[in-house]
């Protein structure tokens, strides 16, 4: 029995501000253990293959972290001792790089570049006296990334198991203005439950973020699929074999039966996402077409949308409130019998639709303070549908709903964001943790798996084994753009052309033009 790999110690997936209970249950799927909530992070306990497949098969982390040190830092001569008091040489092998990265919130350390530069010193110093050579630092590409998080006095230094954030899935070829962060997608699909039981719409898809997410939720695939490598790889006690197996494990895929439609006004947008919908090789579940929300009409199929409106902060449109007014009209008209939930800042926003949301979840969209609402839309009046059996908002949903005074009292985050951080690196403080239970107290099954539709995996490459082709148009016709709009280039992302997974079968892209 291998008993380093059965060893089990402390590991923190960090998140986005909002999404915290999405990735506890996440990690209750997993099988973590130890699963506590803190602020935009869930702590849990695991051992080298659960750390692993947090970063491959998370939707919702942006960095794991594995802790290797707590102490108390009053001051930058005590960080420095108790830096140079652990073993550097476990994690640092001769002729291997480090970085460090710091996010501080103490008033005895203010810069955290001057932590930075004091765990560094002391690591280097370390190395001088042991070795009489020094390690080399590297911010672009190191072979060990180090993380320190100082709260006041008391610091936790981590090593770094991701490297580059989570959210940057690998998939993204092309981007347009303002896209939709790949976490924050989703966790605002798992939020609204749906796993792939009916169609699914996002009516202003922009670079296609949303659709793509879908599914990837929707099939149960692992989101590290598409990804070029993880720090851990780099570790000296990387376990190649087990990081093959789990890599190539499509056991827990699932068949899809329905269908993914994304639509934008914007050509440029609509051209955008069907590139990322190809290196994703997602072209069977998911339609993109050029067309316009104000021509909606009711999809024959039950179906939810998902979308992420302009907000006028960051995309300026002509007319923003009738926009709204608009999505507000055709969700009455034109989505009778479904749910549509719609990302948005602004208060007069959400006014400008005309419809009571059964929930309203904060959410932080980069340094956005939105709110996701859940629209239920039926026919007649309210007390004539609650009287068939019609459900407007869950237990599970109020719950959620009393959680928006909580989330409202911590402004203060918004005050941090000009960190290092910048809302991607997360905030492990010294909050009271609570644990993550299940509400009926059972452990969720991950899934299924369909032997007839799976994906098959090498780090080769990456190929979906079906073909795209022609669904049903049910389109919308051409009109005035509400979403997104621009071109900036995103960075090819690819985890293809690399070195052999073994026993892969050759994930690559789809062979066929769109």
């Amino acid at each position: 029995m291998n008993f380093e790999l059965m060893e089990e110690f402390q590991i923190i997936a960090k998140t986005f501000m909002g999404l915290e209970q999405v990735l506890a249950q996440e990690l209750t799927e997993l099988g973590a253990n130890n699963i506590e909530i803190g602020r935009r992070m869930v702590s849990f306990t695991g051992n080298k293959e659960m750390m692993y497949r947090a970063n491959f098969q998370l939707h919702t982390a942006i960095r794991i972290l594995k802790p290797i040190a707590r102490f108390k830092a009053r001051s930058a001569e005590d960080m420095y001792n108790e830096v140079r008091k652990i073993d550097w040489s476990k994690y640092i092998l001769p002729g291997k790089t480090f970085s460090v990265d710091s996010v501080v919130y103490s008033d005895d350390f203010r810069n955290s570049r001057f932590v930075t530069y004091k765990v560094k010193d002391a690591i280097v110093d370390q190395f001088r006296e042991n070795t009489g050579k020094r390690p080399n630092i590297s911010v672009s590409n190191p072979d060990i990334r180090l993380n320190i998080h100082i709260a006041e006095d008391d610091a936790t230094l981590s090593l770094d198991s991701s490297g580059e954030s989570l959210h940057r899935r690998g998939y993204r070829q092309e981007s347009v203005e303002a896209p939709l962060n790949e976490v924050l997608a989703a966790g605002m699909i798992l939020m609204t439950g749906w796993r792939g039981e009916t169609d699914f719409i996002d009516p202003m898809c922009g670079s296609g973020t949303i659709p793509i997410e879908a599914a990837l939720i929707a099939r149960n695939i692992s989101p590290g699929v598409f990804r070029k490598e993880f720090a851990f790889e780099k570790w000296p006690d990387f376990d190649a074999d087990l990081f093959d197996e789990i890599y190539n494990d499509d056991s827990q895929e699932r068949e899809f039966t329905h269908h993914i439609y994304g639509y934008d006004v914007d050509m440029k947008a609509v051209n955008t996402a069907r590139l990322n919908v190809k290196a994703a090789g997602l072209s069977k579940d998911i339609t993109i077409d050029q067309q316009d929300f104000k021509d909606f009409t009711q999809p024959k199929e039950k179906s939810i949308i998902v979308m992420n409106p302009p907000y006028g902060e960051r995309i300026s449109t002509d007319n923003l409130l009738g926009t709204y007014r608009m999505i507000g009209e055709r969700f009455k008209n034109a989505f009778k019998g479904n749910e549509a939930w719609v990302l948005s800042y602004r208060e007069e926003c959400f006014r400008a639709i005309g419809l009571k949301p059964s929930i309203k979840i904060p959410l932080y969209n980069g340094s956005l303070e939105c709110e996701f609402h859940k629209y239920v839309l039926f026919d007649g009046n309210m007390k004539d549908f609650r009287h068939e059996g019609g459900i407007v908002k869950t237990d599970e949903e109020k719950k959620e709903m009393a959680q928006k005074h909580r989330f409202k009292k911590n402004r203060e985050f918004k005050q941090r964001l000009d960190e290092e951080d910048n809302n991607e690196e997360g905030d492990i403080r010294s909050f009271k943790f609570h644990s993550f239970k299940e509400p009926d107290g059972r452990r969720p099954r991950i899934g299924r798996h369909d032997d007839e539709h799976h994906f098959s995996r090498s780090k080769e490459g990456y190929k979906n084994k079906f073909r795209d082709h022609d669904d049903d148009d049910r389109s919308f016709k051409k009109g005035k753009r509400f979403g997104d709009k621009g071109g900036k280039r995103f960075g090819d992302g690819k985890r293809f052309g690399g070195k052999d997974r073994r026993g892969g079968k050759g994930r690559r892209f789809d062979d066929d033009e769109d």
